[in-house]
């Protein structure tokens, strides 16, 4: 039997563990298929719907776990052990079973508390490890896991880990643009039905909360557009709430203040929302952080408020630095973010030559490819192990 390349990325829980995944994978096995090999990839999520939506969205073969966080009571303890001991018995069950196919395989590992248990199942196994890390400030997961792991990559180096190897940002082949420019903008907006062939570039307003949501941000916009509805004229507003309810009652709200807008609560369309964007509100998780990077998006980060590291107010930094991105504080109630972030935004929808400049910034960035990196190296372990 011909043995083939075989990986297994581990992550899960939001979107921002999985897209990236999903953009190595893309450029992995074109790679590999160029050189005349077949490889297949395994995914292992967690047992949130959002990552079986994502997942399924993109055609991939994937097994959900019941890995979770751990916890301080007896009860969120004992769902920590039992998860992860099925996580691992589950991981070990595919690796066995890509064996079985002829897999050579290997485990690439996103992150968070999917990605823990599975490399315990390839330090059983004696899988070779290679760890991605898409945040500025290391989770635990991750500094347990650097242990374990053959290489490590980082998207923000860390002073910390001087071994682990300084990368782009990872995105999907869909949102890294060559030259992001009005036209791929106007492409965009024909590509989502914004604009019919031949007509001009709208002024697009992207707001996301990431996959989950974002209640404060929600929030946020319906007393916006109903307070001030004309800062809105002449803008296009792309929202995605992260559930179904709020995005119901979202649409109502920009409908009464007439405000065209899209309103969904998860969209597969993200790449082309980006760079349809003329401007984005947006959580600072990695994956939105690289797209706003490779789009040449001006953006206005609105980080999660509960982190106590604060990582990703720190993943937008280099974005605010090259004076493309701001970042003002969630202050989660409403009444205060209107006197912040609201006026932050409306002074942005209406800054006129700002949103132009911070978009030329933002192109001095360089090219978002570490997906490109990050499969290079992989595929050419991949290759050394077959002998090829």
């Amino acid at each position: 039997m011909r043995r083939q390349p075989a990986f297994i990325f581990a992550g899960g829980g939001t979107a921002g563990h999985i897209y990236p995944a999903l953009a190595i994978w893309e450029e992995l096995a074109e790679m590999l298929t160029a050189r005349g090999h077949a490889p297949v990839a395994h995914f292992v999520c967690s047992a949130r719907p959002v990552d079986a939506k994502v997942l399924g969205a993109a055609g991939v073969w994937f097994t959900p776990t019941p890995a979770n966080y751990p916890g301080l009571t007896p009860q969120q303890l004992w769902r920590f052990a039992s998860g992860w001991a099925a996580s691992v018995r589950i991981t070990r069950a595919q690796i066995a079973r890509l064996r079985a196919a002829g897999g050579q395989v290997q485990l690439v590992t996103m992150g968070g508390f999917v990605a823990a248990p599975a490399v315990q199942a390839a330090r059983v196994e004696h899988v070779t490890v290679t760890l991605v890390n898409i945040d500025a400030v290391a989770g635990k997961a991750n500094r347990l896991i650097a242990r374990r792991a053959t290489r490590a990559f980082t998207t923000v180096p860390d002073a910390r880990f001087p071994a682990w190897v300084g990368v782009p940002p990872i995105v999907r082949r869909a949102a890294r643009l060559p030259a992001p420019s009005a036209a791929a903008r106007r492409d965009a907006q024909q590509t989502l039905g914004l604009i019919a062939p031949g007509e001009p570039a709208k002024r697009v307003l992207m707001v996301t909360g990431g996959s989950l949501g974002a209640r404060s941000i929600n929030e946020l916009m319906t007393a916006l557009v109903t307070r001030e509805p004309k800062s809105f004229q002449g803008w296009d507003v792309l929202h995605q709430t992260g559930n179904d309810d709020s995005a119901a009652e979202l649409n109502g709200v920009y409908k009464r203040a007439g405000v065209r807008a899209h309103v969904v609560s998860l969209t597969d369309q993200m790449p082309a929302w980006w760079r349809a964007a003329e401007l984005a509100v947006s959580r600072a998780g990695a994956g939105a952080v690289a797209e706003a990077w490779s789009t040449a998006t001006p953006t206005l980060f609105l980080p999660y408020p509960f982190h106590k590291d604060g990582h990703q107010a720190r993943n937008a930094q280099a974005l605010v630095l090259a004076g493309c991105a701001r970042v003002v504080t969630d202050l989660v109630e409403v009444e205060k973010n209107i006197s912040q972030a609201g006026a932050a935004l409306l002074g942005l929808m209406g800054g006129g030559a700002a949103l132009g400049e911070m978009r030329d910034r933002a192109l001095l960035l360089g090219p978002a490819d570490g997906a490109v990196r990050v499969a290079a190296a992989l595929a050419e372990a991949a290759l050394g192990s077959l002998g090829a």
